[in-house]
């Protein structure tokens, strides 16, 4: 396995992508997940917001990161589909991703559902429009060869019986799933049960822990956590965390761990960083 984290670790820290690429750099981590932006935002034209725009060329955005020695395990392009107005937004910015990620060395591109029931929509019409767009979304990927993956953090997708509905939206190869430790147990959901269930679809993993307080506050009854505010190893989702990559090693996942902690309020991205290498070294896990 890899280990990678996702840039929204700095958010809070305003930091530019390539100073995420420094970290990177100076903490020997070579996978990198970033948000896309499909368009101009001054926040992130100062270099105060740690994604990349659609608008800056791939070619050479590839080109800076292997200078740092970095390369992208997956870019979020998470806008929900879920609501009416995700053929509307969401598919073209989805599809524009899947492009871009192309060139820019990224094999897979991150999608999910609203966090909450869409308004003025039954969950049967929901999950038909999703079925449309997904029809769309891979017709394009199919075409540039990158994966698509449905994250569990919405309504839907932190629901087995409608993730199964939704992975089956389309038979490809290309249609996959991105698991997050953190999502499914918030969602109220057993991260190791929801893992077992789908690992055969698994491409890409995210690794994060839950606090006591957050847990005991809104578990079950939240689907997503933006940015945990807790380091691996220190919150109540650990042991999940720990039964979840003996999963992952005994099927043979060979893909990314991509680290989801805050960043810039104290050491926990560096402290989570070491917990999994060393969890991992403990599982028998061989890191690359």
């Amino acid at each position: 396995m890899r280990i990678g984290f996702h840039t929204d670790a700095f958010n809070s820290a305003y930091w530019s992508f390539e100073k995420c690429l420094q970290w990177a750099s100076d903490n020997d981590v070579h996978f990198i997940e970033c948000g896309l932006i499909d368009g101009v935002s001054w926040i992130h034209g100062l270099g105060y917001q740690p994604h990349v725009a659609l608008y800056e060329d791939p070619a050479l955005l590839r080109r800076k990161m292997d200078r740092y020695g970095v390369r992208f395990s997956q870019v979020d392009a998470a806008y929900p589909l879920s609501g009416e107005d995700g053929p509307l937004r969401g598919v073209p910015y989805v599809l524009k991703s899947i492009a871009w990620a192309a060139q820019a060395g990224s094999p897979c591109v991150d999608t999910t559902d609203g966090l909450h029931m869409p308004a003025g929509l039954s969950e049967e019409k929901s999950m038909a429009l999703m079925k449309r767009s997904y029809e769309k979304i891979i017709e394009v990927a199919e075409a540039h060869e990158i994966i698509v993956n449905i994250e569990p953090h919405g309504h839907f997708t932190t629901r087995p019986e409608f993730m199964a509905r939704m992975l089956a939206f389309v038979d490809s190869k290309w249609l996959r799933m991105n698991m997050d430790t953190g999502n499914t147990f918030i969602a109220g959901q057993e991260p190791t049960e929801f893992l077992s269930r789908f690992i055969d679809k698994v491409s890409h993993v995210h690794v994060k822990d839950v606090s006591q307080s957050l847990a005991d506050a809104v578990r079950g009854g939240q689907t997503g956590i933006a940015v945990s505010h807790c380091a691996l190893g220190d919150g109540v989702n650990a042991e999940n965390i720990k039964a979840c990559l003996a999963q992952l090693r005994a099927h043979g996942y060979d893909g990314v761990l991509s680290l989801e902690c805050e960043g810039a309020a104290g050491p926990m991205i560096e402290k989570s960083l070491a917990w999994i290498r060393a969890t991992c070294r403990d599982l028998g896990i061989k890191l690359h």
